[in-house]
């Protein structure tokens, strides 16, 4: 009887083991699994939790630089002005310009935050009078870049005591689209 009671006994446990402890091991070795996950899940987001309040100082500080920065860009009542100053430029550097011819079908909308204004240049001067006007585009008080930029020596005329120089560019103008702009544009 005490044989029989001993192997009722084991088989009630292997029972018990394999239709249930085993289960409940495979369980405990996967939520295990899932824990230490969900704990470097959890470090990361605090991570992130702790350095979002310099981050949201940090958005304020590039909206006020994107503020200032769109404020640098002429509205479209500017970019007539503009123009004629990349003009006077030209002039006030003692070049000869050769061509001068805003593209305005060339624009392109970038981001729906601002449009590229494409000048072709040509002008034709020594070396100070094209060092002035890059330097004069420079110090324009609207945001104008410089593309490219090609520097060539021009055929010298018999007499003449300086080299002259052709610079051809396209200047770039950037205007702000303006929120009723940006309206007008989606209609």
């Amino acid at each position: 009887k005490a044989v029989i009671i001993f192997v009722l006994c084991v088989a009630a446990l292997f029972a018990g083991y394999w239709f249930d402890t085993q289960h409940q091991i495979t369980d405990l070795a996967n939520l295990q699994a899932k824990e230490k996950e969900l704990k470097k899940k959890f470090e990361k987001k605090q991570k992130k939790a702790a350095t979002l309040p310099k981050l949201k100082e940090q958005l304020v500080q590039i909206e006020s630089i994107l503020k200032e920065l769109l404020r640098k860009l002429p509205s479209d009542a500017q970019v007539d002005d503009l123009i004629r100053d990349i003009s006077q430029a030209v002039l006030a550097s003692g070049l000869k310009q050769e061509l001068f011819q805003p593209n305005y079908r060339g624009k392109k909308t970038e981001k729906n935050i601002y449009v590229k204004l494409p000048i072709t240049l040509r002008v034709k001067g020594d070396y100070h009078s094209i060092g002035k006007f890059v330097s004069s585009v420079a110090a324009m008080h609207r945001i104008v870049t410089l593309h490219n930029v090609s520097i060539t020596a021009s055929k010298s005329n018999k007499g003449e005591a300086k080299r002259l120089l052709t610079l051809k560019l396209t200047a770039q103008i950037y205007q702000y689209l303006g929120e009723q702009q940006k309206g007008k544009k989606g209609k």
